[in-house]
């Protein structure tokens, strides 16, 4: 493979610059924001706009119970989340809201909407908060997949807490010498 040569030397940058998707409304909403980050000077259009672009993987979901503690007196703002709202049941009350996000899952948008708060879209966000004030930016948990435990220092070497690609959990896989102070030491 050659390297990517365009006239002025090496292309280095790596970042998006479109979304790689082919959701028609994304794109739509790309082209919106686009505008807003041309006419406005604003720092959260531009911080949207690049999260528009993003891998599902560097868009992860947030639970409902994460978003009432990251706005817990800040009930006058607007939550804002380029990905997705999940339900988290362990949450008993949800207070009232409102949430500006790209998705919800049908049971987190019935019980934000029950609770009195409201689901925005964000074309929806662009025409009341065009600069994006009084609005609060969250993300959620990148490091929660199940992938990134298993990243890190290899499994078995001394004070690694890195989780080994087993085929199953039990007492016949990856148990026995140094996993056991029974059998033999315990790392």
């Amino acid at each position: 493979m050659g390297i990517d040569l365009i006239a002025g030397g090496r292309n280095k940058k790596t970042a998006r610059t479109a979304p790689k998707s082919d959701n028609v409304y994304l794109k739509l909403l790309v082209k919106l924001y686009r505008f807003l980050v041309r006419r406005t000077d604003s720092n959260f259009n531009q911080v949207v706009l690049k999260r528009l672009f993003m891998s599902k993987t560097n868009r992860p979901p947030l639970s409902l119970s994460k978003l009432a503690q990251f706005m817990a007196g800040k009930e006058d703002k607007i939550a804002v989340l380029v990905a997705t709202i999940t339900d988290d049941s362990r949450l008993f009350e949800v207070p009232k809201l409102r949430v500006c996000a790209l998705r919800f899952t049908e049971t987190a948008r019935a019980r934000i909407v029950k609770a009195g708060g409201e689901c925005l879209t964000f074309d929806q966000l662009a025409l009341e908060r065009p600069t994006g004030k009084d609005c609060v930016l969250l993300r959620g948990p990148k490091n929660s997949r199940e992938a990134v435990k298993h990243f890190g220092p290899a499994p078995g070497v001394p004070h690694s807490s890195t989780k080994p690609y087993v085929r199953a959990k039990g007492r016949k896989f990856e148990k026995a010498r140094g996993r056991r102070k029974s059998r033999g030491y315990k790392a």
